[in-house]
């Protein structure tokens, strides 16, 4: 089996589950790993399995998410794929399943792809390497959602283990 990964990163913590996931597939498919950003259809057709990894800031997928699903639409529903979505949300135990993350809920809403599989993973909040304005928004958003505030701190909230059975999962379908 040929695997493509896709990611779209705002901070690196998308990119870094990308690879995890790459890592666990490559002992039994061939597996490429690119930036949502940087692949043609043509190269797309060569994939058995496409894999699709996005996160979220403020509430937002970024752009370049729905424009990669909009130019690829018929090849991604026509091959087995997967999303992810990762989030910080997720780290709560009744938002870390794909029924119950509100994110993923609105790309189920929002995207006309359906894949074959979904989950959604708990991100990083590495306060030390926001800039003023983002450290301290996300630092309200943290109080108000009783999350850490400690802006001297990154905190890594994402379940390895759980990236680790969605890479299985690809792999058993």
């Amino acid at each position: 089996m040929k695997i493509a990964i896709f990611y779209s990163s705002v901070d690196g913590q998308t990119r870094k589950i990308s690879n995890s996931i790459k890592d666990h597939l490559c002992s039994k498919c061939i597996v490429d790993l690119y930036s949502i950003d940087s692949c043609t259809q043509e190269e797309l057709s060569q994939y058995n399995f496409i894999v699709v990894g996005a996160s979220i800031r403020y509430g937002r997928y970024r752009k370049n998410l729905f424009k990669f699903i909009n130019n690829n639409l018929e090849m991604l529903n026509s091959k087995k794929s997967a999303f992810f979505c990762v989030n910080i949300v997720a780290r709560k135990d009744d938002k870390n399943r794909p029924s119950t993350n509100p994110y993923i809920k609105k790309f189920l809403r929002s995207s006309p792809w359906s894949p074959t599989f979904l989950d959604v993973f708990a991100g990083k909040l590495d306060y030390p390497k926001y800039n003023f304005f983002n450290k301290n928004i996300i630092r309200l958003i943290m109080y108000i959602t009783k999350g850490p505030t400690n802006i001297s701190m990154a905190y890594e909230f994402t379940d390895w283990h759980k990236v680790h059975l969605f890479s299985k999962k690809i792999l058993s379908s």
